[in-house]
C-alpha cells in the first residue's frame, strides 16, 4: 500500500473513531473500565441513598450523626489492545474484512482511550508475538498504531492464542485492562493461559467473524482454502447435509470459546463484519458498568 494511500485510510479511519468515542462510548468507556482502585478523599455527613458501608463510624460516633467517606476513583489506566494479524483475519463476504473491522473496533478503543487520560499499546500476534507496542498518550501514537495496523505485514499466518496471552503477563507488570481482538481460530488450549492472565489484568474478548463461518450459502461446488495452512479443497455447498454439519460445527465451536471465557472469567462479545460494531460495544460497556 502507498503511502499516500494510508495516510488517507489513517485519516478516514480517525474521524469514525473519534466520532464514535467522543459521541457515544467516552461515557460508557469511563464506567465499565474503572482505574486502579479508589483512593480516600474526605468525609461528609450521610445523604439518602448512600451506601451504609462507607459509613465513617468514628466520625459518626464524634458528632452523634452518620458520616460517610468519600472516595475518589484512580482514574489513569494502561490499555492494551493485542490484535490478532494472522491470515485468518484476510477474509470477508459481506461489508468489509475481518481485518477491517478489528482495525476500526481497536481504533474507536484507543480514541475511547486517550480521551479518558488513558495510555494504550499494542501487541500484534500470530502464533508469534509479530510486534510489540509500548504504551504510550496521546493522538500522535494512536495515529502511528493505526497506520501500523494498516499496514502491518505478518511472518506467519498461523494463529495461537497462548502466545499473546502469556506475553501480556510477562511484559505487563502492574494492571492493565486487555481487549483481545480476533476470530479466535487457534489450535491450541489457551485456557488456563486466560485465567492466569486474568488475574492480574482485567482482559477482555473480542471476536469478529463472517457470517460465512457460520452459515454456507447454497451455490454448488465452491473452492475453499485455509488461509494460515495454505490448505485447499472443493466442497458442494448443494449438499444440505454438509451446510448443516458445517452450521453444528460453528455452534459446538462457539460453546467451547463462550465456556473458556466464562471459566476465565473472561467478558466476551462476538461480532459479524456486516453488523455494527457500535451496537455490540456498548451492550458490552454496560454489562461491566
Amino acid at each position: 500500500m502507498e503511502t499516500s494511500e494510508i495516510l488517507k485510510k489513517v485519516r478516514k479511519i480517525e474521524i469514525k473513531a473519534r466520532g464514535l468515542s467522543s459521541n457515544i462510548f467516552v461515557g460508557q468507556y469511563h464506567s465499565a473500565f474503572k482505574g486502579r482502585g479508589m483512593a480516600f478523599s474526605e468525609v461528609r455527613e450521610y445523604q439518602f441513598g448512600d451506601d451504609v458501608r462507607d459509613i465513617d463510624w468514628n466520625v459518626t460516633a464524634r458528632f452523634h450523626r452518620p458520616y460517610v467517606k468519600v472516595f475518589e476513583e484512580e482514574r489513569e489506566l494502561t490499555v492494551m489492545l493485542l490484535i490478532d494479524v494472522s491470515g485468518s483475519l484476510d477474509f470477508g463476504t459481506s461489508r468489509q474484512m475481518k481485518r477491517d473491522m478489528v482495525t476500526e473496533i481497536a481504533a474507536t478503543l484507543a480514541f475511547s482511550a486517550i480521551q479518558n487520560n488513558d495510555k494504550i499499546g499494542v501487541i500484534f500476534f500470530s502464533d508469534k508475538i509479530e510486534k510489540y507496542i509500548p504504551p504510550k498518550k496521546g493522538r500522535k501514537h494512536i495515529l502511528y498504531i493505526i497506520r501500523e495496523m494498516l499496514d502491518f505485514h505478518q511472518e506467519s499466518h498461523r494463529t495461537d492464542m497462548t502466545v499473546p496471552v502469556e506475553f501480556l503477563s510477562s511484559v505487563m507488570k502492574r494492571h492493565c485492562t486487555a481487549f483481545v481482538l480476533s476470530d479466535f481460530y487457534t489450535r491450541s488450549d489457551f485456557s488456563q493461559s486466560l485465567t492466569i492472565c486474568n488475574r492480574k489484568h482485567d482482559v477482555v474478548a473480542i471476536q469478529v467473524y463472517d457470517q460465512r463461518a457460520k452459515e454456507l450459502p447454497d451455490v454448488g461446488l465452491m473452492k475453499i482454502v485455509d488461509a494460515e495452512t495454505g490448505f485447499e479443497q472443493y466442497i458442494d455447498t448443494g449438499s444440505k447435509k454438509l451446510r448443516e454439519a458445517h452450521r453444528r460445527y460453528w455452534l459446538t465451536r462457539q460453546r467451547g470459546l463462550t465456556e473458556t471465557f466464562r471459566k476465565s472469567n473472561v467478558d466476551f462479545v462476538s461480532i459479524a463484519t456486516h453488523e455494527d460494531f457500535v451496537k455490540a460495544l456498548l451492550i458490552l460497556f454496560k454489562q461491566r458498568s
